[in-house]
């Protein structure tokens, strides 16, 4: 099954919270369920977007599998399930669920974290700790995550608050790989113009 269609029961109706048949080759032609019980193709631009939100949250919890200071923890923790909000949101076209509450959230994540870090001056590299290129890479997900919506978008209107959080989600995700290094005892990669020239 995948991980966006919603199984039924033995009446034919869906069941949303519960996964009770995970192989039943409906997909096996090239398209896949929505949430609304209509179908697509699996190249669509909404199972595109679907997909890169799904690949954000699995980068998201290999991140997690490194040592992290515990607000980053709860931060990231709490964002996985924002990203299943937005999965949902996607999977259910016309649906509104991701919340300006969500998006002011990581707008004070933001603030809170990169408080105590010192001043940018110059660009950085994607490195240090393994933690902190983890994040990046996260990063570099979701902008991809971020333009896919705004293919979307032109093609089927989506709601604001859905774009904004992953715009606001990749500031953040920016921040915490520096968060990341300070506490790995390391400081920023900078990059240096014409280094190898």
């Amino acid at each position: 099954m995948d991980n966006n269609e919603t199984p039924q029961n033995d009446t034919g109706e869906r069941k949303g919270n519960r996964l009770s048949k995970i192989v039943t080759r409906t997909g096996d032609g090239g398209t896949t369920g929505l949430g609304d019980g209509s179908r697509t193709t699996k190249d669509s631009l909404r199972i595109d977007a679907i997909g890169e939100v799904d690949e954000l949250n699995s980068g998201l919890g290999v991140l997690l599998c490194e040592e992290l200071p515990d607000s980053v923890r709860d931060a990231l923790l709490g964002i996985q399930h924002d990203l299943f909000d937005l999965g949902g949101e996607l999977c259910l076209p016309g649906m509104n669920v991701i919340k300006d509450s969500q998006v002011e959230r990581l707008e004070n994540l933001v603030e809170e974290f990169n408080a105590d870090l010192p001043m940018l001056k110059e660009f950085i590299l994607p490195g240090g700790t393994r933690a902190a290129a983890l994040a990046h890479l996260s990063r570099t997900v979701c902008r991809r995550v971020e333009r896919s919506m705004v293919r979307l978008h032109r093609a089927e209107p989506l709601p604001d608050a859905a774009r904004r959080y992953v715009n606001r989600l990749s500031d953040l995700l920016f921040v915490l790989g520096r968060v990341l290094n300070r506490a790995g005892g390391r400081g920023d990669v900078l990059w240096q113009k014409g280094k190898n020239a």
